[in-house]
């Protein structure tokens, strides 16, 4: 029988007391509160992206299109509201955000373990993503397991497989540890993918969507960052907006942008 001794409630299962009591400022500066529930919310869409992207990669895996085409529209969806946040954070101006800087001490968004996390899976191989986090840490385990398993791009092929196209075994079978590059062979497959204009199709074009959209984030983040703080140096110890600007016109999917001029 189900326990009844404790009623569900609307606070009690969104864990509401636990949500809204953590928002600590640590000054009395009005605007220090928008900083932490933006950033705050953003793990929250974070956590769910992920969630999101395991299990796109599962209905790939499984040649699945019409789910695989499903989460890919929640998961645009969810990359649409995240750049829309950083309007609401834009509304704070460089000395609204200069009266509590100071406070953040070497906290930075550069130590989001779950953005990390997510350009993992969205292929990057490179252990700098791990390296500031302490040995034996949960965010550096969860990084380094990460980086053992397929990436989004390596789910996608797996897809083509199943569905028939000749993907070359090696990489379907390749090390996931180490960073994917571009393959012309890759990009034959895709452009018969395309020609055939099928569900394939539909699911590489969404990828792209998802390849723009993340182009698209870390253009407003570079931009928020500049007018914000200029070029001064990140908090943390970063190089702020000179760090930023070096992610800018990085495909997740490379191979996918290289077919465009053959289509």
């Amino acid at each position: 029988m189900t326990d009844q001794s404790a009623a569900l409630t609307y606070t009690s299962y969104l864990a509401l007391d636990d949500i809204l009591d953590a928002q600590r400022p640590r000054s009395d500066e009005h605007d220090e509160m928008l900083f932490i529930v933006i950033h705050q919310v953003y793990e929250l869409w974070f956590k769910q992206l992920l969630h999101e992207l395991r299990h796109l990669q599962g209905r790939l895996a499984e040649g699945n299109s019409a789910h695989a085409l499903h989460t890919l529209h929640r998961v645009l969806r969810i990359l649409k509201v995240a750049v829309a946040q950083i309007d609401v954070l834009e509304t704070m101006t460089p000395r609204q955000f200069t009266s509590f800087r100071t406070r953040l001490d070497a906290s930075s968004g550069f130590q989001s373990a779950q953005f990390r996390e997510l350009e993992i899976i969205l292929g990057r191989r490179d252990r700098r993503a791990f390296a500031h986090y302490p040995e034996g840490s949960d965010a550096r385990t969860t990084l380094v397991e990460a980086m053992t398993r397929p990436s989004l791009f390596d789910s996608f092929l797996r897809y083509l497989s199943v569905l028939g196209y000749p993907v070359p075994e090696e990489r379907l079978d390749r090390d996931p540890g180490q960073q994917a590059e571009p393959s012309e062979e890759v990009q034959q497959v895709l452009l018969a993918a395309y020609h055939d204009d099928r569900e394939a199709a539909q699911v590489a074009e969404r990828l792209v969507d998802f390849d723009e959209g993340m182009q698209e984030w870390r253009y407003r983040h570079v931009k928020m960052v500049e007018r914000t703080i200029g070029d001064k140096a990140g908090t943390g110890g970063s190089s702020g907006a000179a760090y930023l600007r070096t992610t800018l016109f990085s495909p997740v999917f490379p191979d996918l942008w290289a077919v465009r001029s053959e289509l």
